[in-house]
């Protein structure tokens, strides 16, 4: 099976300080990643320049068999790659089908005017409320949920977008633990609807529960990248740590 997201000897610096060093790894279609290290370790600007926020100082970015070089997010979202970032970039005074479509309005005509089709938008979020099996509403304000509806809400967007790949951004940080489930539920319908997802996160518990391979960055560069099932919460919290060198 063709890889989603193939990266080869990615380096990322800024002046004089070196934030990725010779990054290289690859995600199949409904593979899930996970992506941890320490703060300071390279997770973020990994995420970013994946993102087209920054571009690569020197290596290779290959998407789904091609070779891409974004310069701003835009270009990335227009191949299908999504992020869903901590703050989830929502707006509280609007609702969740308004959320879902935000800089992506369906719009109608009447005549020589233009106006949001609201009907058409809750329609399609409602749509995708129910693939994703979430009790979150399209007509709720966002303002008035909790942090789980409003990751449901965050994840929607990516599928409207029928998007390739999902960079998910600490989804269960400052979350309740019921909330977590929710989320963790809802990572995974994503990646049962052919989405490769790397997931970033400081939790243990929830890497292990939802993702196939966990990767491990440590000074900028990766130390390790193993399957769920051959390693174990002790190993990674060495690696992260630095008290095993690699793997």
């Amino acid at each position: 099976m063709q890889s989603v997201l193939e990266l080869s000897n990615v380096s990322k610096n800024f002046g004089a300080i070196q934030a990725l060093t010779d990054v290289s790894f690859s995600i199949k279609p409904a593979e899930i990643v996970g992506l941890m290290g320490d703060n300071g370790a390279g997770k973020s600007t990994l995420i970013r320049v994946i993102a087209g926020n920054h571009t690569p100082s020197s290596g290779s970015y290959r998407l789904n068999g091609n070779d891409v070089h974004f310069t701003k997010p835009a270009e990335a979202r227009a191949s299908g790659v999504e992020v869903v970032y901590q703050d989830l970039a929502l707006c509280d005074n609007l609702s969740a089908s308004a959320n879902v479509f935000l800089g992506r309005e369906i719009m109608r005509t009447i005549g020589p005017f233009k106006f949001l089709d609201h009907g058409a938008m809750r329609r399609r979020a409602v749509e995708i409320f129910r693939e994703l099996k979430t009790e979150t509403r399209a007509r709720d304000l966002v303002a008035r949920m909790s942090g789980g509806q409003r990751q449901a809400v965050a994840i929607a967007r990516t599928r409207l977008a029928q998007s390739k790949i999902v960079l998910m951004d600490e989804p269960t940080a400052a979350i309740s633990v019921r909330q977590v489930a929710e989320v963790l539920a809802l990572i995974k319908r994503l990646r049962d609807q052919g989405t490769a997802i790397v997931l970033v996160s400081h939790r243990m518990p929830d890497v292990f529960e939802v993702c196939d391979r966990v990767i491990v960055m440590r000074r900028g560069q990766k130390v390790a990248d193993k399957a769920i099932a051959s390693t174990s919460p002790q190993e990674v919290t060495a690696l992260i740590t630095g008290a095993q060198a690699s793997a």
